[in-house]
């Protein structure tokens, strides 16, 4: 559920996408040597064309001249691919492929190539001040673990897909931010402190569905700051110690409660002492001041009887 609705969040994708293809490629070390035995075979013809007669000469030197053209453009279609980096391959205006096997690799001369990064990358959103849902200041960053998946949308579907990503991040974390409160007051609502790992599978849902567009997988996402904001960081540290201090005092109640009960059941099972209704409300009232107080308590023998 999360997920679609982080969905449907992201940016509404063009109905008709340039998607990653695999290039026509050629082993680029063969072609190599074969540019080099061209290269070789040129300037052996063009000396032996200087010692011919001139019709021989000339028509050696025209081979000469192709053979050089020829390796020329074999050595203009060599590409390297490195690990990591994939090659666009772009003939006079359209979209031939993707070259990802890294190594010397032979393509057509005249394409173009474009380097992309296949890496993955890690990025932080800048730090952003954002009203909650309870409408409480709150200042929020987080990380964003990314890679290229695919090279033809990252090329052509936007401008610069580094930046769409940096935009687009910036803009989910903000949405994430203001659609769940810092902390929950009702059982069951999700909250930004308490269910941190619900909220970074959401945000990483939705920065994906927002990035698609650009060929980018989202790998991982976490927040690395989350704060309420300066103007109300003292009020709601004190809220926080008012509740603390609520729910210590609850617990201790509740455990002095049970010690009285254990206390007077064991003092009537085992026939110690019989009590009056009276006397068994003092007791608990001394037991519980003795129990629940901050401080200790000092002891009063009574020498008397109960009732002086």
């Amino acid at each position: 559920m999360a997920t679609q609705t982080a969905a449907a969040a992201g940016p509404q994708q063009p109905d008709q996408q340039v998607t990653e293809r695999e290039a026509r490629f050629l082993a680029g070390l063969p072609m190599l040597v074969a540019a080099i035995v061209g290269l070789l075979a040129g300037v052996a013809l063009a000396v032996v064309a200087s010692r011919q007669s001139h019709g021989v000469a000339v028509a050696l030197a025209v081979l000469c001249v192709l053979i050089f053209l020829a390796s020329a453009l074999v050595l203009g279609g060599l590409t390297p691919v490195v690990p990591g980096q994939a090659r666009v391959v772009q003939l006079f205006g359209r979209y031939r492929g993707t070259i990802r096997e890294s190594g010397l690799q032979w393509v057509n001369p005249f394409t173009r190539r474009i380097g992309v990064s296949t890496r993955i990358r890690n990025q932080e959103s800048a730090q952003a001040k954002v009203n909650d849902a309870d409408g409480n200041p709150i200042e929020i960053a987080a990380v964003v673990v990314w890679q290229v998946a695919d090279t033809a949308r990252a090329t052509y579907s936007v401008d610069d897909y580094t930046q769409f990503v940096t935009i687009q991040t910036e803009t989910a974390v903000r949405h994430i931010a203001s659609s769940y409160p810092y902390t929950s007051r009702r059982e069951g609502e999700l909250s930004l402190r308490d269910n941190a790992a619900e909220i970074t599978s959401t945000l990483s849902a939705e920065i994906g569905a927002r990035v698609a567009a650009a060929g980018v997988r989202i790998i991982e996402s976490r927040l690395t700051r989350l704060s309420y904001a300066a103007e109300i960081a003292q009020a709601m540290l004190r809220q926080q110690q008012a509740n603390a201090v609520v729910g210590a005092r609850q617990r201790i109640v509740e455990g002095a409660v049970g010690m009285v009960q254990l206390a007077l059941q064991r003092l009537q099972d085992a026939d110690v002492v019989e009590l009056d209704e009276e006397r068994k409300a003092t007791m608990v009232s001394n037991l519980l001041v003795v129990l629940c107080s901050e401080q200790a308590t000092q002891p009063v023998v009574n020498t008397g009887t109960l009732y002086q």
